[in-house]
This record gives structure tokens, C-alpha cells and sequence, in this order.
């Protein structure tokens, strides 16, 4: 399921460049030295990863501590079928809601780090402005987010996110050089393919809870395959 980490960060890095595009079209870089303004973006997104890399221990964690009660599976099914929901619900409802108020405060002071790191153009910049970026909220990073509960690992769960990273990193280097360089018709084409594709790893994830013996997609659950290897015995 790691894969899918990737292609999520791949397809949903359009969206990334439409929420982190404006601080990365500001980023402070050296523009008369092209290798000095390549190894200032690199550090950019390294401090993404890193940010990213954390996001993803804290919630392997809660995905861990959740396996200790043996409900691995059914934990893989319920992030499957909260990722369906979150996708098919409609923006209203959440903003009925606002389920991120209790943030509010996070955000803010994150946001004011991010605008004061933006005014500086010193070595640690690059990395700060990165690091705090990952930190911004973004429904594509939620979605990652179930992703990396749903490992049940610490380690694969910071893998998890930090392949998430790797994935928006290709376009959001690309919104930094050129800036808004694809047309409208191709943005609309990938903003819809992204709600179909996390639909497809709501669906990976429950099929991966069921157990159904399928390699790769829906292995057997080990207690199973433990039985079953005693009985042969």
C-alpha cells in the first residue's frame, strides 16, 4: 500500500501548488545563481519531508497503539471507508462544521513563522520555510494522513508520508521555475481525477481489512496463514 502514497503526492500535487504555490512562488531564492537557487529549493523540500516525515511517526503511533487491541483490519476497513466519505461529502458540510477550528490557533502561529522565515534569506531559511509548509492544514495531506494511521507502523508510517512528499515534489519544483504554467482545462482534468483515485484507496484499504487472500491487495491476516501453517503440521 506504499505505493499509493506516491501517486496520492503525484495526482494531488496540482492541488498542492494551489495551496502552498503562493509560498513557494515567494521563496527567497538566488535567482542570478542557478545552482546556488536548485540547492535552496532542494533544502525547501527537505524541510517538507522532514515535516512530513514526523506527521507520519505521530500518526504510525495512533495506528500502532490501535493494532495493540488487535483491530488492525478493522482499522484498515474504517480508514478505507472514511476516505470514501470524506471524498463523496460535500464541501458545505465540513465547512458547517469546521472541524479545524480547534487548529485555529496552531495554524496562526505557524502561518506568522512562515511569513517572518519568508523575509530572510539566511542558510536555515529554506529548511524552516519547508518544515513549517508540511505543517499548513490540506485535505490531500489528511487523506495521507489515514494512510499512514492505517500502516499501524511508526517507521512505515513516516515512510508512508515522507513517499506522500516525494510525490508533490515534481510539480511544485516545476510551479517554482515557471510558475502557473498549465491550462485551466488540464487543472479541472486532474482535480477530478483526484477524488477518483483516493476512492481507490478507500477501497484498497477495506480490501486489505477483509483478508480475502488476495497477494498483494488483500493478504490473509497472519493469524490465518499461522493456523494454517500448524494444520499442514
Amino acid at each position: 500500500m506504499l505505493y499509493s502514497a506516491f501517486i496520492l503526492g503525484l495526482l494531488g500535487s496540482l492541488h498542492c501548488v494551489g495551496m502552498c504555490g503562493p509560498i513557494a512562488f515567494m521563496l527567497p531564492v538566488d535567482r542570478s545563481n542557478s545552482f546556488k537557487k536548485v540547492s535552496q529549493i532542494g533544502i525547501y523540500h527537505i524541510g517538507r519531508l522532514l515535516a512530513y516525515s514526523l506527521i507520519g511517526l505521530v500518526f504510525g503511533l495512533v495506528g500502532k497503539s490501535l493494532n495493540l487491541f488487535g483491530v488492525q483490519q478493522q482499522l484498515s476497513i474504517a480508514i478505507g471507508i472514511i476516505m470514501i466519505v470524506v471524498v463523496l461529502m460535500p464541501y458545505k458540510t465540513f465547512a458547517k462544521y469546521n472541524l479545524s477550528k480547534p487548529l485555529n490557533k496552531v495554524v496562526s502561529k505557524v502561518k506568522s513563522n512562515l511569513g517572518q522565515a519568508l523575509k530572510k534569506k539566511t542558510s536555515d531559511t529554506f529548511l524552516t520555510i519547508g518544515f513549517l509548509n508540511g505543517f499548513l492544514p490540506c485535505g490531500l495531506v489528511y487523506m495521507a494522513v489515514f494512510g499512514a494511521v492505517a500502516t499501524g507502523s511508526l517507521l512505515q508510517g513516516s515512510f508512508y508520508m515522507i513517499l506522500f512528499g516525494l510525490g508533490t515534489i515534481p510539480l511544485m519544483t516545476s510551479a517554482i521555475y515557471l510558475g502557473k504554467f498549465l491550462n485551466q482545462t488540464i487543472k479541472q482534468r486532474i482535480q477530478k481525477a483526484i477524488p477518483v483515485f483516493v476512492v481507490i484507496i478507500g477501497v484498497l484499504f477495506i480490501l486489505r481489512g477483509l483478508g480475502l487472500g488476495i497477494p498483494y491487495i488483500s493478504p490473509a491476516p497472519v493469524v490465518e496463514m499461522a493456523t494454517s501453517a500448524i494444520d499442514c503440521h
